[in-house]
């Protein structure tokens, strides 16, 4: 499949290439530094550019079949709206590119997964430092969940940089449910899952141990 990955160089981005790569897929990722992206591979097209450049981001999806919406912020405390902004641009693209599957990862804290991550993140990281990035991350959800893509919505529990170990949850009825962690490998490989899966189509699934 020919995929467009937006944050290849970020901390799941560089866990998708090589996965998406040993896959078999075709995979282009529009990246602003491409020093920073260490995978080379005859599948591999990197595209240098801002996912918040309409005119990139029109360029990068030509030709796609999906693609995988990965960015992220080192900031988490101040307020943003790149995560909307991107994706509203990404959305106009795909339409006019008639591109119709888009894997996007958002996180614990979106949505109804707000207070399913446990006592440390839900009392203390989620008010004290995430709360503004997930204030634009239901932003861009609502845009996703409006438009008239295939898409699904992946909820990771809190990182590790544990080795990939499978057995994950994968939860849309969150009663009662608290995950508390994934590893940003796991994560990877649910979301290469989802490109041609229909399981969670137009659906937000939690994800993690």
């Amino acid at each position: 499949m020919k995929v467009l990955i937006l944050g290849a160089t970020g901390s799941i981005g560089r866990h998708l290439v090589p996965q998406a790569l040993a896959q078999g897929h075709e995979v282009t990722a529009l990246v602003r530094d491409p020093s920073k992206l260490e995978a080379r591979h005859e599948r591999l097209r990197i595209v240098t550019g801002d996912a918040l450049d309409p005119a990139a981001v029109d360029a990068a999806a030509r030709g796609q079949e999906a693609v995988i919406f990965s960015l992220g912020r080192s900031n988490h405390r101040a307020p943003t709206t790149m995560f909307s902004d991107a994706t509203r641009i990404l959305i106009h693209a795909m339409q006019t590119a008639g591109v119709r599957r888009l894997v996007c990862i958002t996180g614990i804290g979106a949505g109804d997964s707000r207070g399913h991550g446990g006592f440390l993140y839900d009392r203390i990281i989620f008010p004290w430092f995430t709360k503004e990035t997930y204030a634009d991350k239901d932003r861009q959800e609502a845009l996703i969940r409006e438009s008239s893509l295939d898409w699904i919505i992946m909820r990771p529990a809190s990182f590790t940089n544990a080795p990939q170990r499978g057995n994950l949850r994968a939860v849309t009825d969150l009663n009662n449910v608290t995950i508390r962690s994934i590893s940003r490998a796991d994560a990877a490989a649910f979301i290469l899952e989802q490109l041609r899966g229909d399981r969670y189509l137009c659906k937000t699934p939690l994800v993690g141990y």
